[in-house]
């Protein structure tokens, strides 16, 4: 019982195995009730034709009596024999009940007896010739008849028992089937098609996501415990929604508070990268609108002293006072807000110490003070790292450009010196000794035929010194309208293009920043010597300047159309020459100065570059064209 009360499934399997059973037991009975009925009909004909032959034996009786004769004799004994045959057949005694005090029992017993007691041995004694009336005889036999009129009456009311009997069975499994199948159809109506409807009208609204809507079902069984569970889950899954959605708008609000951060980090990597050394002026407006975005404060910035490794405070939000090693004393970008932001309304906080580094080295550290009572999310601390990150950027670019800017300009005071000493310095220790050697004569008192050779060394040298000074600071107070060799070289053939009278041609085909400051100056004095002596010795109507790179190998050459060398060597005294090679030498190449083939001059210096020899070589190229990339016509 108390599965089919928490069952649904029991209940209808139930339902369906009484209607079963019943529907077995009707057809059982049935199946019965016509097998008990099997030989009622031929019983009754049978008791008909007992009827029959009783007035047949009358009949022969009657005839019998009027004109006795064998044939009459044996027509009676016929009818009486068949009479007998048929009161005792199977077909008449198999069909009656088996009690013996039941009244068709009762009666056909009756009848028997008054057959084989009374009407057989009077029938027999008429045929026999003993006195017996006819009459009383026929009489007797129409009581017999009464009997089975009788016997006939209670076979049909036998029959007719079972046929109701049937019939009343037949009925009573049917109401029994109604009243199950109606109980079967009101347990599924409330409690299979209710339930399954608001379960259906459950689903359709979590669909619509309304958690909301709640079964209620009550009870034991399958569905309202599935209505329970959905419930439950319905609950749950609001607020799991409801949690998500809380957690997307917040995330959705940590995005756009990163895109604004990220917004705000762009804005200020101009000012760190373009603003100089000064972070008071670059880097405090950009931490101040991150403190305001992100809730957090104050932020410190400390770099580290790599001499004597120490920390040094730089910049500070909301500080009271100007930090100790402040440099600008009209700036107050520290001290905006005099006093301190207020962390959280109890005053605890907690301090998130960021390394601001390259690589290994560290150049730093960043202070980001935040309450307690609100952590740092995921975001916010990879925005700050991203912050770290740009402010070591920030200070190491610019402590490289400061270096750099330093070795430029030892490089360039370097560069300067050593022009001084191979030019300026050699004439004029020349000179010195020029000068010597002219206080001995005149010491001497020697004739003055003798010391005018020394006069015209030291004319000639004072020329050669003034010439050498003057290309120096021609080509120190070079105005380059752009960086880098291509730049100066224009410069040259059009400051010579001028002197000579006609366009010096340029051919250039260098990499970008292939050569170092150094082997630019040298270049640039080569081509200037060359061109300075095409412009005094050569009396050309063309130049060109070429400068190539290929192989490795950077290949200078001054070309002229002029008169050329008397024998391809260094004149007497030509003292440009000789320092054109001694750069060439400077710079671990060859130099060149022979007769060309078409006629003129051709000066080339040919080296491999510093940066050059950091690069492997490999197997060489087909060779390529000697056309040059970049030609340049000056004048």
């Amino acid at each position: 019982m108390k599965l089919l009360q928490r069952s649904l499934v029991a209940r209808i399997s139930a339902s369906l195995l009484a209607i079963s059973a019943m529907a077995l037991v009707s057809i059982a009975v049935t199946v019965s009730v016509a097998g008990s009925s099997q030989g009622d009909a031929t019983a009754i004909n049978v008791a008909g034709s007992l009827r029959m032959n009783t007035y047949q034996l009358v009949a022969a009786l009657q005839r019998y009596d009027r004109t006795p004769g064998p044939e009459q004799r044996a027509e009676v004994e016929a009818i009486a024999d068949r009479f007998a045959e048929r009161l005792q057949s199977p077909g008449l005694t198999d069909t009656l009940p088996g009690a013996d005090d039941h009244e068709l029992q009762v009666q056909y017993r009756r009848l028997t007896t008054q057959w084989q007691e009374q009407l057989a041995p009077r029938v027999a004694d008429a045929l026999d010739g003993t006195s017996v009336a006819i009459a009383p005889l026929n009489r007797a036999l129409e009581e017999l008849v009464g009997e089975i009129d009788h016997l006939v009456t209670l076979l049909e009311q036998n029959s007719e028992a079972k046929i109701r009997l049937l019939s009343a069975l037949q009925i009573l499994f049917l109401v029994l089937t109604a009243v199950v199948v109606a109980i079967a159809l009101y347990d599924i109506r409330y409690n299979l098609v209710a339930p399954l409807h608001q379960l259906v009208v459950l689903a359709r609204e979590a669909g619509r996501r309304n958690f909301g809507y709640r079964t209620r079902l009550s009870g034991s069984d399958e569905l309202a415990l599935l209505g329970r569970t959905l419930d439950t889950m319905a609950g749950e899954l609001g607020a799991s929604y409801a949690e998500l959605e809380e957690r997307v708008s917040q995330k959705k609000q940590e995005l756009a508070r990163s895109n604004e951060a990220m917004q705000i980090l762009h804005d200020g990597s101009r000012a760190l990268y373009g603003g100089g050394n000064d972070l008071c002026a670059s880097a405090a407006p950009m931490l101040r609108r991150l403190e305001s975005l992100l809730d957090i404060g104050p932020i410190g910035l400390s770099l580290h002293d790599p001499y004597d490794q120490r920390e040094v405070s730089i910049l500070a939000t909301h500080s009271r006072t100007r930090p100790a090693y402040c440099r600008n004393h009209e700036c107050h970008a520290c001290l905006i807000d005099p006093q301190p932001l207020e962390l959280s309304e109890n005053g605890e906080s907690e301090c998130l110490l960021l390394p601001v580094s390259i690589g290994e080295t560290l150049l730093g550290t960043l202070e980001v003070w935040y309450p307690a009572a609100a952590p740092l999310t995921h975001s916010t601390k990879r925005l700050l790292y991203t912050l770290s990150d740009q402010l070591a950027t920030a200070v190491y670019l610019q402590r490289r450009i400061e270096e750099e800017q330093q070795v430029t300009l030892m490089n360039e005071r370097t560069i300067i010196a050593r022009e001084l000493h191979d030019s300026l310095a050699q004439s004029l220790s020349y000179l010195k000794m020029q000068v010597a050697r002219l206080e001995r004569m005149q010491d001497r008192e020697m004739p003055r035929e003798t010391q005018a050779p020394v006069f015209d060394e030291l004319r000639t040298g004072l020329d050669s010194a003034y010439r050498q000074l003057r290309e120096l600071l021609t080509t120190f107070r070079l105005r380059l309208d752009g960086p880098g060799l291509h730049s100066a070289l224009r410069q040259t053939t059009l400051e010579f293009s001028e002197r000579l009278g006609f366009p010096v041609e340029l051919f250039f085909d260098v990499p970008p920043h292939l050569l170092n400051p150094n082997e630019e100056i040298h270049v640039l004095q080569v081509v200037r010597e060359a061109l300075a002596n095409v412009h005094k010795h050569a009396r050309a109507h063309w130049a060109a300047v070429t400068v190539r790179f290929a192989e490795a190998r950077l290949r200078v050459m001054i070309e002229d159309d002029g008169i050329g060398l008397e024998d391809d060597g260094s004149p007497p005294m030509h003292y440009g020459l000789v320092i054109m090679r001694d750069r060439a030498e400077t710079l671990g190449g060859e130099f060149e100065v022979r007769n060309r083939d078409a006629g003129g001059t051709l000066v080339a210096i040919e080296f491999t570059p510093q940066t050059a020899r950091l690069i492997v070589q490999q197997p060489a190229e087909p060779a390529i064209s000697h056309q040059p990339a970049n030609r340049d016509t000056a004048g």
